[in-house]
């Protein structure tokens, strides 16, 4: 396929791309590598340090770098240094910087660079000592609010425009370097970073990091606190806190090789080294982060396998699709969301058989129409190729169309292989393209019909009602959606206890014939959400036969079960049931 990845990342950072959500101007420089060098202080909860960033200019007469930051971040002094260059230039006086506002979610850093800096390929190295305070990506957690309630904790969430105020950087996800870290700790506690490589001196509580592959800047994480570790396979390691690691093993056990190993037949080497898992407390405000070689993931996910499962696999895909090809704007977040998603059904099809893998798409694709049905057809967030509006937080556009809607449109390029061994090539052969790169969705539709002229000879981008400008620029819901029969084993059985439900009067014999504890997390769960769907029942339908029913039994299941079936109790006004709740919010807000 002669398609040139030179002249792809030319016109990317030259000519094509604008990533609205950032201040910088990334486009006029070259992140070759950057160094942290950081203090954490638990007692005031600050992070006191350096950055230092190894830049070239890429484009004539610039003076100015534009970094991004933040307002909670505070600059003590900005240098520079020429490698190579003696005497007075080697090392300057403090720069001349100025902090101004950007957005709600961040600041514009501009530094007046030296004339002599400014060289073709000439490397310059910028010093920013800071210190962070309160801001977005920094979670600081009392010992109460850990799982262990004896250490505090800390941890960073950079995605999507949080890592401005951990350190000045291109928080776009166009760029990606490499990068080095040193963390310096009081005694008693480990640090952990999404690196590939690190190390520990003991004598001075001092952890060193080394992340050899470029990523971008809110792929950058950080935890630290009262941290063990048990491998679990070659090249995997769960890490916890101690009174949670026992649990976490056990559910994992070798599964983490074997998925490793499923989505490398599938897309090729994994190429970040290690895969480890650090699970932290209830306070994370995600339910899973793809760091490179270290996901983060809520401690709570925990008691439900199937929900365990499908995230971690989820952030497994991410290592080819996400992290080692990247969106290059936050407007085209499907690229990584919705080709990890759809890799993570390819994976979880060959571990686990193709029904269990429909069940949990048609669970998924329900809650993607239920939210359709709040937002309305003709929602602009419904598209694939979202425009933001200055000054819009990315984050509070990442939703279910980023995931399940791209999913669709993956699945409809795989149809149109007619073979998804062949579609497996294809995305084998695009990582290996782009692998490091950050890409455009015109990237991605240009390599397919590259990679498959025959379908460009049919003109398949113009297909009526199909074209692939359709699927990226219109709302509403998917144009398509793939055959999922294969799941009917599974869900069958559901939509027969929801049709007997709906029936007036619903009978009770039949309805007794069904019994939930049999079922799989994902059947009870897609039950669940159809019978809210349906609420609020009629009151008495609901206290003679559904309370008797479930109450108890659904009582007893994981958080994903009983959060639904709390749901019902509410929206049905089920008082009996109430105090339910509060135990419920009590062991998973708190903490306990």
């Amino acid at each position: 396929c002669p398609f040139s990845k030179t002249l792809f990342l030319y016109c990317l950072g030259q000519c094509r791309l604008v990533d609205i959500a950032s201040a910088s101007n990334f486009h006029c420089f070259k992140l070759r590598h950057f160094h942290l060098d950081l203090r954490l202080n638990f007692a005031v909860k600050e992070i006191t340090g350096w950055q230092v960033l190894e830049l070239v200019a890429i484009q004539p007469g610039v003076q100015t770098l534009v970094l991004d930051t933040h307002p909670s971040l505070l600059i003590q002094s900005i240098d520079c240094k020429v490698p190579g260059i003696t005497g007075a230039q080697d090392i300057s006086p403090s720069l001349i910087y100025r902090v101004d506002p950007f957005t709600d979610y961040g600041s514009s850093l501009n530094i007046s660079l030296p004339a002599y800096v400014i060289r073709p390929h000439r490397a310059f190295q910028i010093t920013v000592r800071y210190t962070t305070t309160d801001g977005p990506a920094i979670w600081w957690l009392d010992a109460e609010l850990t799982c262990g309630q004896t250490r505090p904790l800390v941890f960073t969430q950079g995605h999507s425009v949080c890592n401005r105020s951990f350190f000045p950087c291109f928080d776009t996800p166009a760029v990606k370097s490499t990068y080095t870290a040193t963390v310096r700790v009081p005694e008693g506690v480990t640090v952990l970073m999404s690196a590939s490589r690190s190390a520990y001196s003991k004598q001075d509580r001092v952890f060193q990091f080394s992340m050899e592959y470029p990523v971008p800047a809110y792929l950058v994480a950080l935890v630290a606190g009262d941290l063990q570790h048990v491998d679990i396979g070659p090249r995997s390691r769960v890490w916890a806190e101690p009174c949670v690691l026992t649990c976490a093993v056990s559910k994992l056990g070798g599964s983490v090789e074997r998925w490793l190993n499923v989505a490398e037949d599938l897309f090729g080497p994994y190429v970040w080294g290690r895969y480890d898992i650090v699970f932290l407390p209830p306070s994370f405000p995600i339910v899973a982060m793809e760091n490179p070689c270290l996901t983060f993931i809520i401690s709570s996910i925990l008691e439900s396998r199937e929900f365990l499962l499908i995230d971690v696999i989820h952030e497994i895909a991410h290592g080819w699709f996400g992290n080692a090809v990247t969106n290059a704007t936050w407007e085209e977040m499907w690229l990584s969301e919705g080709l990890a998603t759809y890799a993570q059904r390819r994976i979880t099809t060959e571990a686990y058989g193709e029904a269990f893998t429909c069940l949990e798409t048609v669970f998924r694709l329900d809650a993607l129409h239920r939210q359709m049905r709040l937002l309305g057809d003709n929602n602009p967030v419904s598209k694939l190729q979202v425009k933001f509006e200055p000054g819009i937080n990315p984050s509070s556009l990442m939703n279910l169309f980023t995931y399940e809607k791209g999913f669709c449109f993956v699945s409809y390029l795989s149809q149109l292989c007619g073979n998804v061994k062949r579609f497996d090539s294809f995305l084998r052969a695009y990582i290996e393209q782009f692998k490091f790169s950050s890409v455009v969705a015109q990237d991605l539709l240009d390599f397919f019909l590259c990679f498959f002229p025959e379908l460009k000879e049919s003109c398949v981008a113009q297909r009526e009602g199909l074209e692939f400008e359709r699927w990226l620029n219109a709302c509403g819901p998917p144009l398509c959606e793939p055959d999922l029969s294969a799941g009917g084993v599974l869900t069958g059985p559901v939509q027969r206890l929801c049709d007997l439900w709906a029936s007036e009067p619903p009978d009770p014999e039949a309805i007794a014939n069904f019994n939930l504890s049999s079922w799989s997390t994902f059947q009870t769960v897609l039950f669940l959400d159809r019978l809210l769907d349906r609420s609020p029942l009629s009151h008495g339908r609901y206290q003679t036969i559904l309370s008797r029913c479930y109450s108890a039994q659904l009582d007893e299941m994981n958080a994903e079960v009983r959060i639904r079936w709390l749901q019902i109790v509410v929206r049905n006004s089920f008082y009996p049931d109430l105090p339910r709740i509060r135990g419920f919010l009590h062991k998973h807000v708190s903490g306990d």
